[in-house]
């Protein structure tokens, strides 16, 4: 197989999930993680990391992947202090380089990580998935939105969602005012071009993640949208190190958002160093809940992106994305064992399927 299938774990202490079930998981390689409980900003220590690393692989999985090692606000913002944080981040770098991980999947999105409207939208065969209902977030204040969002956590913490960032809102809010989508780039590219030659050196690719949804939320700009936008980032620092997390689901909620067409684009330029497959189902223009990785429950064709990741060779790692909660389980929103396992099996058939019939031709 060329891609190497992982698993998102949120840990011993935050994952209701164990990593002796990962692993009974058919085809699986590694898990994702992070240590979730290190202020943004602050430098990963050592001891922490390789204690994490030996958790893992003691329980017979891989661990070459972190997800997130997130971006300070000031460094989004442009503030005098972000070189403090960026040197805190490349040290970041260098401590994670040195237990072995070879890509960290970051974002750059403005106050809010990821955003949903409901995180537990019951379908009709029980099941319950998250929801985007842009009509519905038109009506929400930002406060109403954590409210919100903290409510159907389920007592789970969310990533990119930490409480004591989110207790800054209205400042954050106020500060944005002077950054515009110009600017947002301008200081992304900043970023890259300070760390990137540290990852050139230690031998670790960053992958930055889609905005989700790709638009703009609450005035707030997003930058990693669409083809043209993360083109310029891509071209402004020029090195394979400086690549992507392309996730199916984030980008795929713009329907201008050809999947498979940005899939062969970027693999073509070497820059796709992880894969967040996912299936969305459609029921607005910018609306859509998401559903089990199945073509056929979704508006995606899954055997058409899987199609091009194989026919770009890829061979950089892969998991499956947010899944529903089915047969009972109580866990974090989007995260739950059984579906993303069902989604690990679908892909690797998909994936067997297209590798035996490009084989018989």
């Amino acid at each position: 197989m060329g891609f190497k299938m992982t698993f998102r774990w949120f840990g011993p202490k935050d994952d209701n999930i164990s990593l002796e079930y990962i692993r009974q998981i058919p085809g699986i390689y590694g898990v994702v993680t992070a240590l979730f409980d290190i202020p943004v900003g602050e430098v990963w220590p050592e001891d922490r990391i390789f204690e994490l690393k030996r958790m893992v692989e003691d329980a017979g999985l891989k661990f070459e992947v972190i997800e997130s090692v997130n971006v300070h606000e000031d460094i989004k913002l442009g503030l005098p202090n972000r070189d403090r944080y960026i040197e805190n981040y490349k040290q970041t770098i260098k401590n994670l380089a040195k237990a072995g991980i070879k890509v960290i999947c970051y974002n750059f999105m403005p106050v809010f990580d990821w955003l949903r409207t409901d995180l537990a939208k019951k379908l009709p065969d029980g099941s319950e998935v998250m929801e985007y209902n842009h009509e519905m977030l038109k009506n929400l204040t930002p406060d109403e939105l954590v409210k919100s969002m903290e409510k159907g956590s389920q007592g789970f913490s969310l990533p990119g969602w930490e409480s004591y960032r989110l207790k800054q809102l209205q400042s954050l809010f106020e500060m944005y005012k002077d950054v515009d989508e110009n600017k947002l780039l301008q200081n992304l590219i900043y970023f890259l071009e300070n760390i990137i030659p540290v990852c050139e050196q230690v031998d670790v690719k960053m992958a930055i993640h889609p905005d989700d949804p790709p638009w703009s939320l609450f005035g707030l700009p997003r930058v990693v949208t669409n083809k043209e936008n993360i083109e310029k980032f891509l071209k402004a620092v020029d090195s394979p190190y400086n690549g992507l997390t392309l996730c199916t689901g984030s980008l795929g909620a713009n329907r201008e958002n050809n999947i498979p067409e940005l899939i062969r684009y970027f693999g073509k330029m070497g820059r796709i160093h992880f894969m967040h497959v996912r299936n969305i189902k459609f029921t607005g223009e910018r609306s859509f809940y998401e559903t089990s990785h199945l073509s056929t429950d979704g508006s995606f064709d899954m055997f058409e992106i899987m199609k091009a990741i194989y026919d770009i060779g890829f061979d950089g790692y892969l998991r499956p994305d947010h899944g529903r909660m089915i047969w009972g389980e109580k866990g974090r929103p989007g995260y739950g064992l059984y579906d993303r396992a069902l989604g690990i099996a679908y892909l690797n058939g998909l994936w067997e399927a297209i590798d035996k019939m490009s084989k018989m031709k």
